[in-house]
């Protein structure tokens, strides 16, 4: 029996360290790569043309870099980094949203409350029991 509970202690020690050594948390990657994966679910949802995709690919590359450097800045300080990085997203968005014909820019607000919305829900829902 304790050898059991060790070999099972072991597996899972092996298994936290590997997910911690693949990013394990969520969006991981290069900025490169969250920009891609950001590209290509908003050209899912909106059918956006090469041109769109290139310069928002562009834009969310560098929103990365920047909010990598926020973080960076911040040295733990959490409200100075919302609050610059709050004004990044909206900056972000402003610049997606130039990029994007009437009928995307509805579908984009549509997709945006959907992210809203599921985040809440993620967080709990804000609803006390």
């Amino acid at each position: 029996m304790k050898k059991l509970m060790m070999i099972c202690a072991l597996l899972f020690s092996v298994i936290t360290y590997a997910n911690a050594q693949q990013g394990g948390g969520r969006m991981g990657g290069t900025s490169e790569e969250r920009a891609k994966m950001m590209v290509d679910r908003l050209t899912e949802k909106l059918k956006l043309n090469d041109d769109q995709k290139t310069k928002l690919t562009a834009i969310y590359t560098e929103q990365g870099t920047a909010m990598a450097k926020i973080r960076e800045e911040a040295n733990g300080d959490r409200d100075a980094m919302r609050e610059k990085s709050m004004k990044l997203r909206k900056e972000t968005d402003e610049k997606v949203t130039a990029l994007l014909t009437d009928d995307q820019k509805t579908a984009y607000k549509a997709w945006q409350e959907e992210q809203r919305a599921a985040m809440q829900n993620r967080q709990g829902g804000g609803g006390g029991k």
